[in-house]
């Protein structure tokens, strides 16, 4: 099942573990592409993006509020799953890369993880430099299990242990924008790369 926002939009795809049902003022906003008095196609606005301090790979603390002003992308991974999260954290890094030298400086990406306990920091900087993604503008996190259960239900997402080991969890990305509020969400990993490239350029030009 392929949810879209409009017929020519494509930002909640099929290909996550479980389905996520969005506050229905959430979702009555995420079924529009609102247009402002200039005439200008603009995302819509889905409400602020929930706060959060985590920490970096770096060893560094990292909020929301220390992000402002550049466009956000928010996601959710663990080091250990070796189906979705590869295929996201890779698709995530080409599409880094494309957006060129405002990678980092108009644009951050943040992949926070859904396995704390596993996931220390030096965890996270192995796994970012295997995919090329340890440049500056991404920030993998982690913290203590508290919070990052906060992150995930802050983003409407879902993690849970799995019996068999590893996490079942939700491959919900959001964007955010440089005041804070998130805009738009992709579910999945099958998203258009280019529409998302579009989207977070559209962020950056409000």
């Amino acid at each position: 099942m392929k949810i879209q926002t409009m017929p020519s939009r494509r930002h909640l795809l099929n290909g996550a573990i479980g389905v996520w049902l969005a506050p229905a003022p959430l979702l009555a906003n995420a079924l529009t592409i609102k247009a402002a008095p200039d005439g200008i196609e603009r995302l819509p606005v889905l409400g602020p993006a929930p706060h959060f301090a985590l920490e970096s790979a770096t060893g560094t603390r990292v909020t929301l509020a220390d992000l402002r002003g550049k466009v956000l992308l928010v996601t959710f991974v663990f080091t250990t799953c070796s189906t979705s999260c590869p295929i996201l954290v890779a698709k995530l890094a080409e599409l880094g890369r494309a957006m060129g030298r405002e990678f980092g400086t108009r644009y951050a990406f943040v992949a926070i993880t859904v396995d704390p306990l596993t996931d220390t920091p030096a965890r996270l900087r192995t796994y970012a430099a295997s995919f090329g993604a340890d440049t500056p503008g991404w920030y993998f996190l982690t913290g203590a299990p508290k919070a990052i259960d906060d992150a995930v239900r802050g983003f409407g997402s879902y993690a849970k242990a799995a019996e068999t080991g590893g996490v079942d969890h939700l491959f919900l990305t959001s964007l955010v924008d440089r005041a804070g509020m998130m805009r738009v969400q992709y579910m999945g990993t099958n998203f258009n790369s280019r529409e998302m490239q579009r989207d977070l350029q559209m962020l950056a030009s409000e």
